[in-house]
This record gives structure tokens, sequence and C-alpha cells, in this order.
């Protein structure tokens, strides 16, 4: 018997063949760029996707072929070749998503995805059931197969070298799957070709078997379906990791550009005290190691003030600029120049022997007087260097830097434009530190501590939601001693801790205070220093001050800064948690000062960040600081953290912030740091 075809029909086929290779191309590139689970989940939908897509081709083609007898196909043998068609499918994606695809395993994987496509196609004309049995010509029977093997190398090789993506590879893609459809097609046709149907036969599955009058109509419409399914959950998955992927890049770059302005000056670009410190302690580990020297000089310039009171910030701003470049231009790469204060500066130098030091001082000496021309002014300042060698000079970086500054005074002492190295005698003060902190241990039980209240206010109405408690300490002798007199003490001898636990409870008891008095919605923000953070007892003391006053945990807000937090990070992490856990808010306090990293940020289990009162100050003449300030408010609004700005002190700083989105304003303009009675009279008056 003779059969013929119907031309709709063939059409539509190699249409299906062409978009099952397009689908299979791209399904191969979703899989190589995938990994793990996702890379699974996309073999086995595209597998499906693709293995359905070259079935249907091929039964669509079966379908569009015609005896001049009722034909039909077993509806299990039908299933088997679709299943035949999947697991080659599933073979081939997985052999392209391979790293490499060397000849051997192309060759391999062509002949075993040939013979599975053949295998499918001739398990699918076995589900007709003629009688007698559909005989297959030689030589177009081998060509079939030939072509199969043929066309499924073409396809890998093709699929391999297409899987990633450029701005070339959507035409390629296109152009490879016309030519793998009409390869694909050709081989069914051929083996149609191949089947001879003796005179007289009969379909045995044209009763039982699917009818063919609408099974042509109903593969189709599935098999375009799950075709565009396919190519449209991967062109939506495309896009979301494209706009992933430039988030992350995003910030990354930010990342990036926080932990520089973090680690650097922001007027010279020089780095500042915190990378100084992390440099300063790596020469210290690698002097150690090679039991070698260096040089720590302290460089404060002589008569700056004078010039910038006598011409303004900005000539100030540009001299010390000048100043930076000129001695970055006398030292070597591997020194550090740092800029630690207004006019001071440190240098790390890589020097073996004190005369080596100090004939590197006599050059900067010289250097740094000679007059700078600034804004067509010539000017003329000097500078005082001290200078402390490791280790004989001091083992740690404090050390150090405190004995190269006693050497910069001593210098400024003995009348300007000289260096000093540091002698035992300059530090006459240490006996005076020593009886401070004698004095220190008792301030405690003599009452001598004293807490002062700055204000927290909402922007932009203005109204006070809570305050900060800042201690203060009344010295019978000496009066009022700021917190940076007696907190570097308190820290560096353990006091910190009895110290905290003080300010905590009287806080606290404060703030229930305020709260039983019809200011209910108040907070109390209280600062954690490193050792506080790291001392067991700290979650127990926080739960027992809050039961002992009946005070909601919401009440509290702990403050610490980001490198404190991340000083000894697991542990610190741990008891963060858990006093958010129990209701204590966390307050990133000074951000944009420490490392500022986004994974720190993002590890830290905070509800606030205060914007550090560096980038206020400048906040309306510098344009820099103002973009600071709008990435870290954006920043937060993206991790759902309240954004807080102190040292607000100008009318025009409190607008411009509350402008870029800042939640709450603190600072002095708005309120200054005053006993609780002070705070209260300022509250009521202001009602």
């Amino acid at each position: 018997m003779f059969g013929s075809y119907d031309g709709l029909l063939v059409l539509f086929s190699l249409l299906v063949a062409i978009l099952a290779s397009y689908t299979a191309l791209d399904m191969a590139g979703r899989i190589s760029s995938a990994q793990g689970r996702a890379a699974r989940s996309w073999l086995a939908g595209g597998a499906c996707a693709m293995g359905t897509g070259i079935w249907s081709m091929h039964f669509v083609g079966m379908l569009a072929f015609s005896l001049p007898i009722p034909l039909g196909y077993d509806p299990s043998i039908t299933v088997l070749s679709l299943l035949i068609a999947i697991a080659s499918s599933a073979f081939a994606l997985w052999l392209v998503a391979r790293e490499t695809l060397p000849w051997h395993r192309l060759v391999g994987g062509a002949l075993l995805m040939g013979a599975g496509i053949a295998a499918m196609h001739y398990t699918g004309m076995a589900a007709m059931h003629m009688t007698p049995t559909i005989r297959y010509a030689p030589f177009p029977l081998v060509l079939s197969i030939l072509v199969a093997v043929g066309a499924s190398g073409f396809a890998l090789w093709i699929a391999f070298n297409l899987r990633r993506l450029s701005p070339r590879v959507m035409p390629l893609r296109i152009g490879a799957a016309v030519v793998m459809g009409v390869a694909i097609a050709g081989m069914h046709y051929l083996g149609m070709d191949a089947a001879q149907f003796p005179a007289n036969s009969i379909c045995g599955a044209a009763r039982g078997g699917v009818d063919t009058g609408w099974l042509a109509l109903v593969i189709i419409v599935v098999t375009l379906a799950v075709l565009a399914i396919a190519l449209i959950t991967s062109v939506l998955d495309l896009r979301l990791e494209s706009r992933t992927a430039i988030l992350a890049t995003s910030l990354a770059e930010a990342n990036q550009e926080l932990t520089y302005l973090a680690q650097h000056d922001n007027l010279t670009k020089l780095p500042n005290r915190r990378l100084l410190e992390d440099r300063l302690e790596r020469a210290i580990q690698r002097a150690k190691t090679e039991r070698s020297r260096f040089a720590l000089m302290f460089m404060d310039l002589d008569g700056f003030k004078s010039v910038n009171d006598a011409y303004g910030h900005r000539i100030g701003d540009q001299l010390l600029l000048e100043v930076a470049q000129r001695i970055g231009s006398m030292v070597r790469a591997q020194d550090t120049i740092a800029r630690v204060g207004g006019d001071e500066f440190v240098l790390l130098a890589v020097v073996t022997e004190p005369a080596d030091a100090a004939t590197l001082a006599a050059k900067l000496l010289a250097a740094i007087q000679e007059p700078f021309v600034v804004a067509g002014r010539l000017l003329g300042i000097s500078t005082s260097i001290g200078i402390a060698m490791y280790p004989t000079d001091g083992a740690q970086q404090d050390e150090l830097l405190t004995n190269a500054d006693a050497a910069m005074y001593h210098a400024k002492g003995i009348g300007r434009n000289a260096y000093c190295f540091f002698e035992a005698s300059m530090n006459a003060n240490v006996h005076e530190q020593l009886q401070l902190v004698q004095d220190l241990r008792s301030a405690i039980d003599r009452n001598e501590l004293i807490l002062q209240y700055q204000p927290k206010f909402t922007a932009p109405d203005g109204r006070v939601i809570g305050v900060e408690a800042l201690v203060r300490w009344s010295h019978p002798v000496r009066g009022l001693i700021a917190p940076e007199q007696f907190i570097p003490l308190a820290e560096k001898t353990g006091l910190i801790v009895p110290i905290g636990e003080w300010v905590l409870e009287e806080a606290c008891r404060q703030i229930s205070e305020w709260r039983h008095a019809g200011h209910a919605d108040w907070t109390m923000a209280v600062n954690l220093s490193a050792l506080q953070l790291g001392h067991g007892s700290l979650l127990q003391t926080v739960r027992d001050t809050l039961a002992r006053y009946d005070l909601a945990p919401g009440c509290l807000t702990l403050e610490v800064t980001e490198s404190t937090a991340m000083r000894n990070a697991e542990a610190s992490l741990s008891v963060l948690r858990q006093l958010r856990d129990i209701g204590v808010r966390i307050s990133i306090d000074d951000f944009g000062t420490g490392y500022s990293s986004l994974l720190n940020l993002k590890q830290l289990p905070a509800s606030e960040l205060k914007i550090d009162r560096g980038f206020v100050r400048d906040l309306v003449r510098d344009t820099d600081d103002a973009a600071i300030v709008s990435a870290i408010v954006a920043l937060g609004r993206t991790l759902n953290l309240n954004i807080v700005a102190e040292g607000v002190e100008t009318a025009a700083q409190q607008e411009l912030l509350t402008q870029l989105g800042c939640d709450s304003l603190q600072g002095f303009l708005l309120g200054r740091p005053m006993s609780a009675d002070q705070l209260i009279a300022t509250v009521t008056a202001k009602q």
C-alpha cells in the first residue's frame, strides 16, 4: 500500500521541531547558568518540554501520513515513545551542561541520543499494530538512523557552544534551531519513507487505539502550550536573574564605596584613623615575625589655625590638600600617611634605624616649610614631628600612638618646626592618669556619676519621641569631666562594665518615671561598649532591670557601633539576637565611621541606624556628604531600618536631612544634653 501526507500537518510538524529545538537551546543555557536545586529543576522541566516537542513533531508527522485503511495508535506504546523522547532529552541537556565537551564525549552522546530518537520513532510506529508487520527498506532505515545520530551530534555541539548569553546568541540560536528542526524532521520522514506496508495490511490499533481525528489537534495545542510555558518561564527567570545581578552589582559597588569612605579622610582621601590602626596592627605583627623595626611619626601643622581663622575654612581645606600631596610625594609606596585630625597626620614608615627615621623627618620638615600657593595667596606653615620606634617605644599600637603624640608635643614645646624622638620622661601625665583611674573606681559608690539626656525628635514635626542617656562625671575636685576623658580609661581598665550597669539602671528608672507621668511613647537609648557586649551577664542584667521597673522591652534601645559588634562577631551577634528576641531594640551607632559593610549590616539584628555626625557637619556645603547620607537612608529603607541623624546644629541641616528622608533628628539645634528636670521643663515649654 502507498501512503500520502497532509501538507498542513507536515508544515506544523516542521514548525514544532524548530520550536522544540529553540527550547532545547534555551534550556541548555538556563541549566548551565543555574546551580544546585535550581539546575536540577531546569533539567527536569527542560527535558519534559524538549522531549514533548520532539515527540510531538514525530507524532504529528505520523498523523500527517495516511493509508487507504483506518489507522490508530496503542496508547501504552505511544506513551512509551514519549518517555523515550523525554529520557533522551534529559541526557542531552545533562551532557551540554558539563564544563567541557570533548570530542569523544560528543560522539558518544550523539550515538546515544540518536539511538534514543530512532527508538522513539520506531516505537511510535510499532504503536499502530500493523498486520502483517511493517517492513523497512534497509538503505532508508540506516540513513534515517545516521541522520538521527548526525542531527543529535550537531544539536549537542551547537547547544554547548550557544549556552552562554552574549549579544549575538539570540540570532544564532534562532538559526541553529531552524537547522536542527529541519534535521530532526528529515530523520522522521526518512524513517517514514523506509516503512513499507504490504497489500491488505490491517492496523490493529484502529479500533481500540487512539482516534487520529482529534489526536493531531490535541498534540499540537498541548505541545505549543508546554513549549510556550517553558520559554516564558525561562524569559521571566532570565529577567529576574538580570535584575538580581544588577542589584547585586549595585550593592557591591555601594558597599565598596562605603568601605572606602569609612576608611579614608573625606577631604584629603588619605587613610583615616581606622585604616591607620588596621595597618599599624599588621605592621606590628609583621615586625614581630621578622624581628624588624619601623617608625611611627605624629605630625601636627604649626600655624595652620592662624591661616584657617584668617582666610576661612575653604582656604584651610585647600591648604590641607596641598600638605597631604606634598607629604605623599615624600614617602614610599609601602609607607602609610593618614590624616587623624584637623591638622594632624600620622606616618607609618618602614625604616629599620632611628637615623633613617631622622633623615625622613628632616626631609618632611623642609618640604612643608616651603611656601604654599593657595588661591593666589602665598602661605607659610611648618610642622612638628614626634617619632616613636617599634618595639623600643611601645609594643602595642595605642602605646606607640600615645608616645609619638607625646614626642610631637615636646617638639612643639622646644620651638616648633622640629622633630623629636620619644623619651620616657615625656609621659609626665602618666601619674595623673593613674590617679584619675583610682578616682573613677570610687565614682559610683560616691554618687559622682550623673546622667544627662539628649532628646530625639521626629522629622519633620519635631515631636519628642525619646532620649539618649549620656553619662557625665562630676568630680569633687576637677569638676564636670567629659566622657571622652574618662570613658577610654574605663574601657581600658574594665570599669566600663559596672559603669554601664549603673547607666542602664538609672536610665530605666528615669524612663519608667516619665512613662508613668504621661510620656508613654518615649523610649530610652543607652550606649553599649565592646566590653559590655562581651560580658556574660549583659542579657540577664537587661532582663532584670526591665522587670524591676516593669518596663516593656520595646521602650529600651541599646546603641552599639558596627565595629564594636563585629569585634567578636559570632559571640556579639548571638547576644544582640537574644536581646532582640526579648523585644529590646538595637541601634547601629556612628554608621559610616566603621567598615560599614553591607554583609555586617545584614547580619546585625538592628531596627535603627544612626548617621554619624561627621557626615552631618558639612552636609549643606558638601555634596559628597549629602550623597552619602542619601545612600545610607536608601539602604536603611531597603532593610526596614529607622534612620536617625545626630549632630544637627543648624536649621539648614535639619531641613536637608528631613528632605533626604531621615525619620528622627538629634543635635544641639533641637536639644542639648540636660538633666531630667531640665528636659521636662524644656518639653513643657514647647507644648
